[in-house]
């Protein structure tokens, strides 16, 4: 059986990355093709109880400050059992296997946003996923204030969404990571390019503000072309 074809999807929150891998996801599967889709952390049992540890901005109160070492740890537990659950199994079946976040984000927020370094993450990718590279990386870059607002923006509508009133606590709040300085955010948006120039095969950034349906057409011809010289 012929190898399956794994793609992530990068950029800050806010960037239409949720958007363009489902309209991606509909696209192939119309066109016959078999795709997995999964998120980073999560889309597993132990991978969603991780995210709401290290997306909830209720965590630090709770447990306490969450050190940018632990942190970083947290993500790839997540991505180790990411791979060995569902992603490794997919891509050896054949699937398109289509991932919202990969090691990239690691380098970007951890790297970068939280001042680990990229080699500490890098170091941590081989010895932790056997150092498994997306074949095609999608990397939503709008302008950084755009991507921000809408970002924060979004987790205010979810949050109220979930709390209806202000006695009531939200079920879910996936803000702590938007509670972060405008600066953390430069670093990672720097980052994301440093990765881009380091590896333009693997790497195609979709910058600007293009529509929602110009951002997917130039998704789908991409993606064409990856495939049909497979």
């Amino acid at each position: 059986m012929p190898r399956g074809y794994f793609i992530t999807f990068e950029g800050l929150d806010g960037a239409g990355k949720t958007t363009q891998l489902r309209r991606l996801a509909a696209w192939l599967t119309a066109g016959g093709h078999h795709v997995v889709t999964l998120r980073q952390p999560g889309s597993t049992a132990l991978g969603d109880r991780l995210r709401a540890v290290l997306l909830d901005s209720r965590s630090e109160s709770a447990l306490g400050p969450i050190s940018p070492l632990a942190e970083m740890a947290l993500m790839f537990a997540d991505r180790a059992q990411a791979i060995a659950e569902v992603i490794a199994p997919a891509i050896a079946a054949g699937s398109i296997v289509l991932c919202d976040r990969f090691t990239d984000s690691s380098e970007a927020y951890q790297g970068a946003g939280r001042q680990l370094g990229s080699q500490r993450i890098l170091s941590l990718h081989a010895a932790v996923c056997n150092n498994l590279q997306p074949d095609l990386t999608l990397l939503l870059l709008p302008p950084l204030d755009a991507s921000l607002a809408r970002a924060r923006r979004r987790n205010q509508r979810h949050a109220r969404a979930h709390n209806p009133t202000a006695a009531e606590a939200p079920a879910t709040d996936e803000n702590r990571f938007e509670r972060e300085s405008d600066d953390f955010y430069a670093r990672i948006h720097a980052a994301y390019l440093e990765i881009a120039a380091r590896e333009p095969h693997r790497v195609l950034i979709l910058a600007g503000e293009d529509s929602i349906d110009a951002v997917e057409l130039r998704i789908r011809a991409v993606v064409a072309d990856r495939l049909g010289n497979l």
